[in-house]
Parts: C-alpha cells; structure tokens; sequence
C-alpha cells in the first residue's frame, strides 16, 4: 500500500491559514508570497493544496515548476506558466505581444526583445486574466527556474498592485532567488513540531513502533517527506532500531531511500524511470513516444513503488528528489544512453537536442560544440543571457580547438556580465587566460569582469583591474584599450578618488584621437569642471552625429548632465529612450544620471520612477552600488516632496549598501539627501551637519562633482544656526577651486550662497546676479529657492512691492512641482508681505496625488487609454485604472474628459489682502 500524498496535511494549520489568507485578499489588491524551507518540508503540498482549492472555486490557476536540467534553457519557466494561456496573448498590444511570442520562440527575432517590454506584456497578460475571476501564479522549486524567467517574474512581482493576482513563489531555504531577496513577505515552512511528526507516522501504512520509531523521528527531524519515506524504508525492511544506518543530511538519506526503492524493479522499469528523469519537463510530449504507454506495467509497479504519480495522461515524480534518485542511481553510460534517446526524440526541438546531446558526450566534438553556439545565439536573441552564457560555455568545453575554446569563453564572459554574477565572469575570464595568449581575446574578457566590477565595490580593485587592461590593451596597440578606461572613469566618478583623475588624463593623453564620443566621456566623467571648456562647445554636433545610436545618445546625454547643460541632456535622455533596445538586464555605469536629470529639471516623478527601475535591476543582479544610487536618487525626490521620513529611509539605506569612504559620490548624494529631508522639517542644525558632510573637515570636496551642489543648501542652513564665518569660508575656497568658466547652474549657486551670507546692506547684487541668466530656468527648483531667498530679503528691507512678484513666482513653481515645505513657507512669506495665497480645491488636490498617479493623470488628460499609458508606465491597465478611480473623488472630477482642467489649472489664486 502507498502513502497518500493527497492525505490532508498534518500539521500546517497555521501555514494554510496564511496563505489563504492573501489568496482571499481584497479583489482589487494583488499579493506575493515566497515560501522557503527545507527540500521536503512540504512546500510543494502547500502550494497544490492551495492551488487545488482555488480550482474548486472556479479560480484560474498558472503553474510552473523549476527543474535543474532547464536552469539553462531561456525562458524555460515562463513558456511552462503560460502556456495554458498562449491563445490569450492575442489580446495584447502589438508591441507587447510581439516581444512576448519572440521569448516564448513562438516568431523568429533578430535583436532581443525589450526586457522591460517583455515583463509589461506579462503584466498585462496576467492583469487581464484575473479580470473575470482572481488568478493565481505559483511558481514552485524556484531556485531552478531559468534567470531570463526569473527576472520577468521579478519585474511583474513588483509592479503588481491592483489586479486580483496573487503570486507564490516556493523555493528551497539556501537559495538565492535573484529578484525576490528583499521586499517581499516570506512564509518560513519549518519543520513538524513532535506532536504533528508523531501524528503524520500514525497515518503511514505500517505505523513505525518502538526505538525504531523514536530513531525515525531524531532523524527526520520533522521533515515530513523524511518521516514518510523512512517509515516505508523501515517497514519495507522489517528493520528494528538498530538497523537505521548513521545519521545522513536529509537530502541525502531521502535520495538514497529513493533510490534503494528503484533498485529492485524490473529492467524495463528502471529504463523507463531513467529515461523519465533524463528529460525536462518541456521534453514531455516528445520524451512520451519513448516511454510505456500510461496503462503499461511499468508504470503500474513504479506508482507501486512510490516513485511516480499518474494523472490522467500524465507520467511525474512525486518530488524533484526522487527524480535525482533514480538519475544519480543509473551509471554514466545508462545516463547517456538516456540522453542520446532523448535527443533523438527532440529532433524538432534544437535546443533540448543540443543540451541532451551535451550531456551524452565526454570528449570535444565539434558538432554538438556548433549545436551549443547556435542555441546561445537562439537565446542572446531572446534576451536570455544566462542561458546564452551556459550554452557557450559548454560548447567550449567540447570544442577540438583550443582557440575555439578561448574565443567561446570569452563570449561566455560578455554574455554572463549581464547576470551579475561577479564570480562566474571571473572563472570563465580565467579560462580565457589559460587557453589563450591572444591580447585582443584577453582584454574582452577581462574587460568584461571589469566592467561589471566597476558597478560593486570594491572600486579600488575594479579601477586596478582596469587599469591594467588599458596598459595591455594600449601596448597591444587594441581598440578596446579606450572602453577599458572610460569603464575606469566610471569607477573613477564613483569612488571620487583623486589619484585616480592623473592616472587618468595620463592615460588618456597616450591614447590616438583626441576626439569623439568616448573621448569626451573619459574627460567629462573624471573632471566635467576641467573638461568643460574643451567638450562642452563640440557637444551639439556629437549629439547630432550620433543620432539613432541610442547607446552613444545616452553617454553623451550623461556628459552634458555632468556638464550641467541639464535641458540638453533631457533632451538626448529622451531620444535614446525612444530608440532603446535593452541589451541587457544590467544598469550602464552613471544610468541614475537620466533620473538626476529629470529631477533637476523638475520632471520628478519621472525620476522616481527612474530609480524604482534601477533599484530592480539592481536588486535582481545583486548590485548593491547600483541600488544605493537608486536609493540616493529617491530619497532626494522624497525630500523634496515633503517626505521627510520616507527619504531619510532611502538615503540610510543607500550608506548601508556602500561604504561612504569608497563610494564617495553615493555618500554625497544621500547626505545632502538627509540634510533636505531635514530642512523640509525645519530642523536647520541637522540639515547643517548633513551638507556639511559633503566636504572634509579642512574644506575639501568629499567628491569633486556632487559636493559643489551642496553650497547654496549649507549656507541656507548656516545663516539659520549662526555659522555663517565657516560656511562663508568654506564657499569661497570652493570658488577658488573652481576657478573660472564654471557652469551657470553652480554660479548661480555659488551667488545665491553669497547673497545668504553677506551683510544684508551687500547682499543684492548677489541675488541679481543669481537670477540674472535666463538659463537658470533649467532648474526650477533651485530658481525659485532664489526667488524665495530675494523676495524674503526684500520684505525685510520693507521694498514689498518688489518682493510680491518674486514670492509669487517661487510659489507658483513649487506648486507646480509638488514642494510641500517649501510651499507653506512661500506662504509665509506672501502673507507677512500682505498677500493672502488660497489655491482652488482642484489643483490642491492634485499636487497631493503621488508621483505615479500624476503621472498617470497627466497622461491621461493628453488622451491615452489606459492600455498606452501602461505601456509608457510599466504598470497594467488594470492598475492605470484603480489609480485614475482613486483619484477622480480627490481631484473632485467625475469624468475623463475633465482631467486636462485640473492639469492646465494648477496655478495658485492670489489675493491682495486690505
């Protein structure tokens, strides 16, 4: 007699209760879960138990199971979830459904698909699914689910929100589950307390008694796969306590229990389990022609056994371990016979071929290396990169030729780069060493390492590393020996580490061609106040000559950011955007520069959502730098918002991923971050400390870009707290530093600073000359912090006619940005010089909405439909949806068609008072 997996579970009252609890959740309120635990802990009942019930209350359930032997297969995973569904993606976007099917392999692609396009298209997907009835996602032994797979379920577990979706992910304790490592609520499925243990024996078949049962339950320790398959082992045996071998790790006494139960089935079982393990769970409908049919005998005495479970059609282990069992049991050439039969069987399937013929064979051969080569070029193709490395790695392994070796393993490298797996791109670059004395192939590989060093810290080691390859590179007479350095600007701009500028303008002045695009990034990026006066005039025309380059658009928009021409770099920003193709799933080195420059330039909630995007990408690859950046980035547009703790969140968060000391632009960044979350609290002497953070004790930058953003702040808060002699000082030294033909932004800075800390009777001219150049306009925030500044000086010299018009101004830009402190304080200021400000309902209204939900209503009010504001968004129409029915009771509108009102109308009333 069989033990019943379908028993009701014992023991897990509390776990049941609250995963129904979110599967039950609010229809209009999606949910993530991620149980972890132990190989047999009962994860995988949990999740059928739970998902069977949903089925009985005519929800929809989409499944996908991970397997070792499809880690590698490119999206793998998402064909396995959604292919119950594949008739639904007709209903898609065009754009989505297109790249969609193109990862799926359901139409030919020449370029890999948008990743971010990708994940939308499965939003939508899943968005539209629930619409009828709640739907469910569980996605068990997710430590095996290829990472093309897992990044889209990622993307989507973050942008879930308002759908009746609730997504379960199951994954064993240990492992690393990129994606899914932080944010999200986790379930612990621990083991059975001793009551429960003992109650799951009483239900065996041949309930285990006496010290063999006390030695069952000291040894599976409250597994409860391990408490069954140890009570059928001991029954099957008539073992006594004595016969219980040594204590053994769970996994492995349950494989070996496994496979003990597989050893004395007939040949033809054996074979057919065997072949069973040896194939994927996409291999099934072709690995079916080589197996029993379901009736067979075979089958019959294995499901006997209790190796395999027969539903309908339908041959499956009963856990991933006993499928390990029977295929680690089977010697090496029982194995490859299974995987030639295999590939065999998978003729129309060229990848599965490919990696079953790979398994089958030993010694270098060619034709299944070139097999391998086409796979990975399948898979780069489908934006799957992991995969595309993985399949060049093995085809390297079997390649006759040593160069051939080497060329594909560098190829790996470029390949892996995009996992962010640091260790693996360092191996596979070793390997390149080993096999090659070609400089070229070298430094490609080691460029890549480099590459994807200078986005983690240390920095140090990655500018060493780098550095290295420019001197090899450049000896070797290479073209890459430029790329390596603009990478060691990168690290050089992170880090703010001033030996490394010589190191690099030496460098750089070996190099041939003094001009183009990387050119100008090496000199912008470690020095943009040196290099201003040499790149910023041929700015434009290398902008123009790089149209259509979305990769060259987005260096230069980064280097006309850094040169604080901050109009033009949106405007390139933009321009990539629309001609963006992702080639990866990494952020480039200074990505969060398009979100400095949209929150200069008063687009904030765009820049929010430029972190939300890096911070993911980040997470998913394990890049703590990149999310720090992320974090900064947020927590000054939470600051400015009116979002004190909130931003003081982020930018801590940012000083924990990093080491201040290293990271000296990060640290920066979150300082000054903290000292305006401080300042919209009205706590100056915070706020003080923090900008002052930005530089050294004896006045020194802390890094030579972002610490001269800090001036005007510090003063402002030094004028509060009395120490104008210090900040006064430390202003000036700064200027000098700076020397001449500074930008307009930090001159108009370096005034407003001035004018704060003069005497009242010198401080005008100060303030005159900060708003003198019509260029300020780029910076609207800072424009009217100055205007603030003026108007409230002018008060106090009693000139109130003059100070009205300049209150107003500042008072209508924080309101159209959404500055909340700084709001209530021009309004101070307007009511002490006379003026009563009182802003219509509606417009009040709206500057209260999130930055999402400004976003969305802004789009809206130009005339897109929820489907085209999602796609622009990354949300699902669904949630484009909610946010527009939670918002229309706020703005105080009952229609779409009112929407354009409440963006043109949000401009303040103001009333003279008598």
């Amino acid at each position: 007699m069989t033990f019943d997996l379908e028993l009701p579970m014992v023991g897990r009252e509390t776990e049941i209760a609250e995963i129904m609890r979110r599967v039950a959740a609010d229809r209009f309120r999606s949910e993530v879960l991620i149980l972890t635990g132990d190989p047999g802990i009962g994860k995988s009942a949990l999740l059928d138990f739970v998902a069977d019930h949903v089925r009985r209350e005519d929800g929809r359930v989409l499944q996908a199971i991970g397997s070792e032997s499809e880690a590698h297969l490119v999206h793998a995973g998402l064909h396995q979830m959604l292919r119950p569904v594949l008739g639904d993606l007709a209903g898609l976007p065009p754009r989505q459904r297109s790249a969609l099917r193109a990862v799926l392999g359901l139409d030919e692609c020449t370029e890999a698909p948008d990743a971010m396009l990708v994940g939308l298209a499965v939003l939508t997907l899943l968005s539209d699914l629930a619409e009828p009835a709640p739907l469910l996602v569980v996605v068990d032994d997710a430590q095996w689910i290829d990472r093309a797979s897992l990044d889209v379920l990622s993307f989507v577990a973050r942008r879930l929100d308002s759908e009746a979706v609730t997504l379960l992910v199951g994954v064993r304790a240990a492992a690393a589950l990129p994606g899914f490592d932080k944010g999200y609520q986790r379930l612990e499925v621990g083991p059975l307390n001793a009551s429960a243990a003992n109650r799951l024996l009483n239900r065996q078949p041949t309930p285990p008694t006496g010290r063999t049962r006390v030695r069952i339950l000291q040894e599976a320790a409250g597994n409860p796969l391990a408490l069954v398959e140890l009570a059928r082992a001991t029954a099957a045996r008539r073992l006594d306590g004595n016969g219980v071998e040594r204590p053994l790790p769970v996994t492995d006494r349950l494989e070996r229990t496994f496979a003990e139960h597989a050893e004395f089935l007939p040949e033809a079982t054996r074979r057919s389990l065997l072949l069973l393990a040896a194939a994927d769970a996409a291999d099934g409908p072709a690995a079916s022609q080589g197996l029993p049919d379901v009736d067979d005998k075979a089958w019959d005495l294995a499901q006997r056994a209790g190796l395999v479970r027969l539903d309908g059609f339908r041959i499956s282990f009963r856990h991933p371990l006993i499928r390990s069992a029977v295929y680690h049991a089977a010697s090496f050439e029982e194995r490859r016979q299974a995987h030639l039969a295999l590939a065999e069987l998978l003729s129309e399937e060229p990848d599965r071929r490919a990696w079953h013929l790979a398994a089958a064979t030993t010694r270098p051969d060619e034709v299944v290396s070139a097999a391998l080569q086409e796979t990975a070029d399948r898979a780069r193709r489908r934006g799957g990169h992991a995969a595309a490395a993985a399949a060049l790695e093995r085809a390297a392994q079997l390649s006759p030729l040593r160069a051939d070796q080497a060329r594909l393993l560098a190829e790996a490298a470029v390949m892996a780069v995009f996992t962010g797996q640091l260790g693996w791109v360092e191996r596979l670059v070793a390997e390149v060493q080993e096999r090659s004395d070609d400089p070229a192939l070298i430094t490609s590989a080691s460029l890549a390492a480099g590459r994807l060093m200078a986005l983690r810290r240390p920095h140090a080691a990655a500018f060493a590393l780098l550095t290295r390859i420019v001197y090899e590179a450049a000896a070797a007479r290479s073209a890459r020996a430029l790329d390596a350095l603009a990478a060691a600007a990168v690290v050089r701009y992170y880090s703010g580490e001033e030996s490394q500028r010589q190191q690099i303008e030496n460098l750089l002045s070996a190099m041939p061609d003094p001009t183009g695009t990387l050119h100008a990034w090496v000199l912008v990026v470690s020095d943009p106040h040196g290099a201003r006066a040499s790149v910023a005039p041929a700015l434009p025309a290398l902008i123009a000559e790089a149209e259509g380059d979305a990769g060259s658009l987005t260096a230069l928009a980064i280097v006309a950011w850094l040169l604080d021409q901050t109009s033009l770099a949106a405007r390139t920003f933009d321009e990539a955007s629309d001609r963006w193709q992702a080639g990866g799933s990494l952020p480039d080195g200074l990505r969060s520069a398009v979100g400095w420059t949209y929150l200069e330039q008063g687009r904030w909630a765009e820049a929010r959502a430029a972190a939300a995007e890096i911070s993911t990408v980040a997470l998913t690859a394990g890049l703590d730098h990149a999310e720090a950046c992320a974090h900064a980035l947020d927590a000054t547009a939470l600051a400015l918002l009116g979002e004190p703790t909130d931003a003081r969140h982020r930018a801590e968060q940012a000083l924990v991923l990093v080491d201040p000391l290293e990271s000296r632009s990060v640290a920066v960044f979150a300082y000054r971050a903290l000292g305006l979350a401080a300042v919209a609290e009205g706590d100056y002497a915070t706020a003080y400390i923090q900008f002052r953070s930005a530089f050294t004790d004896d006045g020194e930058p802390v890094h030579y870009h972002v610490s001269y953003t800090v001036l005007a702040e510090l003063a402002a808060a030094a004028v509060r707290r009395g120490m104008q002699e210090d900040a006064a000082e430390l202003l000036e030294r700064s200027a000098r530093s700076l020397g001449t033909g500074t930008s307009t932004r930090i001159t108009a800075l370096l005034d407003r600073g001035r004018a704060l800390l003069a005497e009242p009777e010198h401080a005008e001219p100060y303030f005159q000359a900060a708003l003198a150049d019509d260029a300020g306009e780029q910076w609207p925030f800072e424009r009217a912090q100055t205007r603030l500044d003026y108007g409230e000086w002018l008060r106090r010299q009693r000139r109130i006619a003059e100070a009205r018009p300049l209150l107003t101004a500042a008072l209508e830009t924080f309101r159209r940005l959404g500055a909340r402190p700084w709001i209530e304080r021009t309004k101070a200021e307007l009511r002490a010089a006379g003026i009563e400000a009182t802003d219509s309902a509606v417009p009040s209204a709206f500057t209260e909405l999130s930055p999402q939900q400004q976003q969305i209503v802004q789009l809206a009010a130009h005339g897109l439909t929820n489907r085209e504001i999602g796609e622009k968004l990354f949300l699902s129409p669904r949630t484009v949806g909610s946010h527009l029915y939670r918002v229309f009771p706020k703005l105080g509108i009952t229609a779409r068609s009112q929407l354009r009102d409440v963006v043109e109308g949000s401009v303040p009333v103001l009333r003279a008072r008598s």
